[in-house]
């Protein structure tokens, strides 16, 4: 059987998009999305994004297989881009701008914007260890400036838990960070029983933020929205930053407010469709 695909990007952070809407199983196999996302030898991606229909009451359902064949609960750029995906399946006959869509991290709800850029209502953080989850700290605590080995250094983390787990910390010189050697040694260490995406953070000013980014499953990636989120949380709690900031990325920056209204997380960025395909 013959599968169409889009592919699209947000800020960099690349994704195979596919209409699942006619079932509530992936049509592609986490075994074949490890092959799609191959960069020599498939079409490259950092992941394959299913849309499948709604779950309680959602207007739909996004699956995620990572470039290594994981699961994980949700991605922040790759449901900006699903956002895009959706609007331009249903075409003219498209009656709203925002979607209410379930995920393995709970129903989030992205809107988009006339100017093409897309704002997603995140939700709330969950900070306790046994939400992230990490036994760094006892299981009803938070994880706010804690100290943590990691190759023969001692790294302040902070751990925010975004629909997916991440543990940020704080860097002088966000380039000079070796992601490539010292990513996977905190994607994989035993305080994170679920393995972790990692952010180093360089503070410019309190309303912008420099990031970098290792992933859990998919390695050095341009750009991470539940990562954005997270390390804007962090910067809170630790107060290094705002509560609004920008997040430049290597692929570009994300607006992302913790509101004090309503305590929920907003990340504005854009979706840019690639090309389409069929498999």
């Amino acid at each position: 059987m013959a599968i169409e695909f889009t592919k699209y990007h947000g800020l960099g952070n690349d994704f195979i998009l596919i209409d699942n809407r006619s079932s509530s199983v992936p049509v592609v196999t986490p075994e074949q999305a490890i092959e799609l996302c191959d960069r020599h030898f498939g079409i490259g991606a950092d992941g394959v994004i299913f849309a499948l229909p709604g779950e309680n009451g959602t207007d739909y359902t996004m699956r995620i297989f990572n470039s290594d064949g994981s699961e994980p609960e949700m991605c922040g750029n790759g449901i900006r881009c699903l956002a895009g995906f959706l609007a331009d399946l249903e075409g003219e006959s498209r009656n709203k701008d925002s979607y209410r869509i379930h995920t393995l991290g709970g129903v989030i709800t992205p809107q988009l914007l006339s100017d093409g850029q897309v704002k997603v209502d995140m939700g709330l953080p969950s900070l306790l260890a046994s939400e992230i989850p990490t036994n760094l700290v006892p299981a009803q605590e938070k994880v706010i400036s804690v100290p943590l080995e990691v190759a023969e250094q001692t790294w302040e983390v902070t751990c925010v838990n975004m629909g997916n787990p991440h543990c940020i910390t704080f860097v002088e010189d966000v380039a000079a960070i070796e992601l490539e050697t010292i990513g996977p040694k905190f994607e994989h260490h035993p305080v994170f029983p679920q393995r972790i995406n990692t952010e180093f953070i360089q503070v410019v000013r309190r309303d912008y933020l420099k990031m970098r980014v290792w992933e859990r499953g998919a390695g050095i990636t341009l750009a991470c929205g539940t990562g954005a989120c997270a390390s804007l949380v962090a910067g809170v709690l630790t107060g290094k930053c705002d509560r609004t900031a920008t997040v430049e990325l290597p692929g570009g920056p994300l607006q992302i407010e913790w509101s004090e209204v309503d305590q929920r997380i907003y990340m504005t960025g854009p979706a840019e469709r690639v090309f389409t395909g069929k498999l």
